[in-house]
Parts: C-alpha cells; structure tokens; sequence
C-alpha cells in the first residue's frame, strides 16, 4: 500500500505534521504531489532503476520525493546535509543519480556540489514551478522503488547499499519494511508516530515510509530537543515513536518538575536502535514510561534484524534480542558456528542476499560468510547465550557511535597522514554518558613540534575544514610513540584501555 490507497479513503486525513511549525499535508495532497512529481522525473528521461537524490533538512517535501521515487521504480538516495561539499559530492556522483531535490535550507551545499546531475529542483522554487505544471494522470505503472542510501565503509568512503527492487507494485502487499515492522508494533490507521531523528537516515526515513503505507499519521520534529519531543507527545498524543539512546539520555537529564510536567500516557512503543544503550539508562527509561521500551538490532543493509521487548529485556539486561528477520549465526574467522557464549562475527541467513554495495563487488563479496553465500554480515561481533539472546561485544573495525551516527576512524586518521605536525594517528570511540561515544585522538607528533592545546587547536581547525564536524575529534592526546604490532597494526585496545583505565 501507498498514500494514494488512504487518499482514495481519507483525503483530508494528515498524512505529516510538523512538529514544531503545525505545518500539514494530507494524504490527497501527498498523494498528488508525489504523483506530480513522479510525471515531472518520469519527463526528464527517469526510468525504472535509475536513482533521484534528495539533500534536505527535516520538511514534507522529503517525503513527496520519497513516494514520488517508490511509485516509479526509483531508488531514492537520501544524503546527510551536514556532510561537507566534497563527501556530499561523492554521494551523489557514486549513486548515479539523474535528479537532486534539495531543500532551501540546504542550497549553498548544493551549490558546491562538484557533481554534474541533469535535472535538478529546489522546493518553494522551480520545484513548485514543475509541480504546477505536470501531468495529474494515474500513471499506467507504478513498480515499487527502493532507497539507496550510504553508510560509510571502514575505509572512509561512503558505500552504497542496493538492494534489488521489490518484485511487486506499489499498491501491493509484501514491502519488507512495512510486512515486518508493521506486524511487530502494530501500526495501523490509528497510528501517530513521532520521528524526531533526521529524515537523511535510513530507520527514520523507512519508518515514515511505513507508516503512510498503513494510514497513519506522521509527526516529524523540525529537529530534536528533549522537551519540545515530550510537548510533541503530549499535544499530539503520539502513540508511537523511534529514539536513538542520546536522546533517552537527554529526556532524563531533564529536571523532574519538567519531565514529568507532561502527559505521555498516549504512548504505546519506544522504539531504541542504531547504538548501544547504557543498561541503566534503558533501566530508567522502563521505569519512567513503562515496559513499552522496544529494541531492535539490524543495519542499513537489512540482512537481518534482532527485536527485544522490555520484559524480555529486564531477564536479559544489555542483550539486543532475538532473531526477528533472518536465521541469527556467530562464527569464527573461519566460519566454524560457534557455542553459546563464544564471541564471534554475527551474521544472519537468508533465502538469499538481500543487498549488494554499489560499485563494490569486492566490498560485497567480503560480506559473505566462507561456506555459505546467503550468510552475511556487516562486521559486528557479539555472542548468543543458551537461549539464542544476542549480545553485541564490538563494532565493525572499531566503528564509533556518537548520538546514534556511524564515524569511521580511518577517514579521520587518513585526513592527518599527510599533515606536517602529525608523525602518527590513532582515533577511537570512547564511552559518553549523552552521545554514547565521542571521537578521540591519539597523536605522535612530528619532531620539532611542540605537543599540547595550541596544536589540538590547530588540529582541529584542519579538521572541520575538510570533514563534517560531527567527525572531528572531541580531544587530542599526544605520545611519543603509538601502539604498533610488528607488521605495522594499531593496537587500539591498549589505547582504550588506557583513556578509560588510566
């Protein structure tokens, strides 16, 4: 199902509320919006496969370009705006994509874009110009689309997850995301479900998606703060939303009179994934709002998902659950099972392979597991317990989770190797009681440089002219020599162990 299937019903019925401004746009206009659109990109030369990218902040129109892709058998590639021109650029040249969509707020980015891209449109522009003028004719197909969305690789570049389209139209039954997740919370018309993260990343993006499919309401924060999500709940008497745990932290550290000033009595799920949340910090959530704290463990690439619910979760504290999607294995480096308890690398079987990365068959490929190719894994390690509980020990190459977004250590630490102050790098993630980890850096300075806060001064202005800020490292300490192996590897272990034991 799509907009148009609740548009035939309820027209007027508001498809998206803006949390902050009210701004409003039901299902009749969605539908004839994102169908005017879809006739605009279908005139440009877009056909089934090829990919519109969308480069806005938190808005309606994300999601009129969204369907307008889905009902046309498009990919549509969503990109972190707070990415810099260059990393930006990447995306969209990678993705291949025929038209951007970019958002006022977003334009000067999209202006340094050094990509060429054959249509391009701004809203409240000639977006509305195009819109006005095309076609309202039901189109005479609509195969069903699919996102295309990044996920930055161990390296530092940017990969691109494809799955293949969907084998069905539209207006069809059988959408994994709307089949599974769904069926777990129980979305349906009556649904009003908050969204408070940015629209670019995929489980906000996908579940809005979702929650047109099935009739709902969508309510969607401009941006996230503590109090104005409690205020969203209460005056929008929200049944449903999805947080990352930066934000549980942020809504308990508000003072009591404020957090408890509001009515949250409408909720029916908290939804937590996308890092790992302090057991206590999910302790507290539980008893503030109830056993209706719900957590699921997958990734962009969707090979596979674990679901835990709070009473399950009070048995198993900082467990992620169950497998929900897939048949959840851990094995060794050579691929041999391994026995409760033992840690390995998590990967989930399936009927067969659910993704590939875009223009990297070598990067697909070492996804597989060695035996069987419809096994992958995104690299996680973690072991089950005697009844096939997940628990995740590490990330993926030591993968940094801040605030709920993936920093990559190598981009970071490739960006200084050729500076002149810098002999040697090593980031890493280490534990934050808000954000959950915060980029750290260990540095070897060049001989003749003076090691101390003028060069992590320096330093850090290199960085936030070259990478998004949220990249940069939040301190700098420095050595005189850095933890290397004999052939050449960071023993980043040992510099874990000594920030946080030290």
């Amino acid at each position: 199902m799509y907009p148009g299937t609740w548009a035939a019903k309820s027209p007027e019925k508001p498809a998206l509320v803006m949390a902050g401004s009210g701004r409003t746009l039901t299902y009749g206009e969605l539908d004839d919006r994102s169908l005017r659109l879809a006739h605009v990109l279908r005139d440009a030369g877009l056909g089934v496969g090829d990919v519109v990218a969308l480069l806005s902040d938190n808005r309606p129109e994300a999601y009129e370009v969204y369907w307008a892709a889905l009902r046309s058998g498009l990919y549509v590639t969503a990109v972190n705006h707070n990415l810099s021109a260059e990393e930006a650029s990447y995306i969209v040249r990678d993705c291949g994509a025929k038209a951007l969509v970019v958002s006022p707020a977003k334009a000067d980015l999209a202006e340094h874009l050094d990509v060429d891209v054959p249509t391009r449109l701004t809203f409240e522009g000639d977006y509305e110009d195009a819109l006005a003028g095309a076609s309202t004719e039901p189109l005479a197909e609509q195969p069903h689309g699919e996102d295309l969305l990044y996920s930055s690789g161990t390296t530092g570049r940017p990969k691109g997850i494809k799955p293949p389209l969907p084998p069905i139209r539209v207006d069809e039954p059988g959408y994994v995301y709307v089949r599974v997740f769904g069926a777990l919370y129980g979305f349906d018309e009556d649904t009003v479900y908050l969204s408070p993260a940015p629209v670019y990343h995929a489980a906000p993006l996908r579940f809005g998606g979702v929650i047109h499919a099935l009739g709902g309401t969508l309510v969607m924060m401009e941006r996230f703060d503590a109090e104005d999500a409690l205020r969203a709940i209460q005056e929008h008497r929200v049944t449903h939303t999805q947080m990352v745990p930066t934000m549980f932290v942020r809504m308990l550290k508000l003072p009591d009179d404020v957090r408890l000033a509001y009515d949250v009595s409408s909720l029916q799920a908290v939804v937590h994934a996308a890092a790992p949340c302090p057991v206590e910090v999910k302790r507290r959530m539980i008893e503030w709002l109830g056993p209706i704290v719900h957590e699921y463990y997958a990734s962009t690439e969707a090979n596979g998902a674990t679901f835990i619910d709070s009473q399950a979760w009070l048995s198993h504290p900082g467990s992620v659950g169950t497998a929900l999607m897939g048949v959840l294995h851990v094995c060794d480096d050579d691929g041999r099972e391994l026995a409760a308890g033992e840690v390995g690398t998590v990967y989930f079987e399936r009927e067969q392979r659910t993704f590939s990365y875009h223009n990297d068959e070598e990067r697909t490929r070492s996804t597989e597991h060695p035996q069987h190719d419809s096994w992958t894994t995104v690299g996680d390690l973690g072991y089950v317990d005697d009844e096939g509980f997940l628990y995740l020990t590490d990330r993926k190459a030591f993968m940094v989770i801040s605030g709920g977004v993936n920093i990559y250590p190598q981009e970071v630490e490739d960006l200084f190797s050729l500076h002149p102050a810098v002999t040697d790098i090593a980031v890493i993630g280490v534990p934050d009681d808000e954000m959950g980890e915060r980029v750290v850096a260990f540095v070897q300075p060049a001989p003749g440089t003076t090691p101390g806060d003028e060069l992590a001064r320096e330093l850090t202005a290199y960085a936030r002219d070259r990478i998004a800020h949220f990249k940069v490292p939040a301190e700098f300490h420095f050595r005189s020599e850095l933890p290397r192996t004999p052939t050449g590897k960071m023993v980043k272990r040992r510099l874990r162990d000594e920030y946080v034991q030290p």
